[in-house]
């Protein structure tokens, strides 16, 4: 009975989040079947330790749970994707005229924003990815990705100049 129970809890905690744990796998691991193996890893992994969860934000803890298996699962396959460079002359350079987001909504198409997202390394991909994509706060981001809330703040900021810079760029290609 009380594995009953358990399953129907882990079931009404977990699965409703199913689609935002294959949205984070997804653009963290760019390869849709990886990301369907991941998802369903931790999945059993939140089964397996469902009874260690106490309860509150279920969608953190298995985001956080569908993360870490992520980054086990790059680590073993692309370890040069988890490095995040850090450009000085973008990071320090001043926004000329309007703010990325409105340049986004004003000049992207949804291909060439896709592909500029996958052109992130993975650290500025999943920030952006948990707050514009699947609306986490900074702190729930910090605690996903177990960062203080600045290096959150920072890599939103250093992903969206990116992501700017790479959608200006390929639409002067287009011009």
């Amino acid at each position: 009975m009380r594995e009953a129970n358990q399953r129907a809890d882990f079931e009404a905690a977990v699965l409703p989040h199913l689609d935002a744990a294959y949205n984070l796998a997804r653009w963290l691991l760019s390869d849709e079947n990886d990301a369907k193996d991941v998802v369903q890893d931790a999945y059993l992994r939140a089964f397996r330790f469902f009874d260690s969860f106490r309860g509150g934000d279920s969608r953190g803890w298995l985001l956080t749970i569908v993360r870490n298996a992520c980054y086990t699962s790059l680590r073993k396959a692309r370890p040069d994707e988890l490095r995040v460079s850090f450009d000085e002359e973008s990071h320090y350079r001043e926004a000329g005229g309007t703010s990325p987001e409105a340049d986004l909504l004003r000049n992207a198409t949804a291909q060439a924003l896709k592909d500029a997202l996958e052109r992130l390394p993975v650290g500025l991909r999943e920030a952006i990815v948990l707050r514009e994509l699947e609306g986490l706060s900074y702190a729930e981001i910090a605690a996903v990705a177990d960062i203080p809330i600045g290096t959150v703040m920072s890599r939103l900021s250093r992903s969206r100049k990116r992501l700017q810079e790479s959608l200006r760029a390929s639409n002067r290609k287009e011009v």
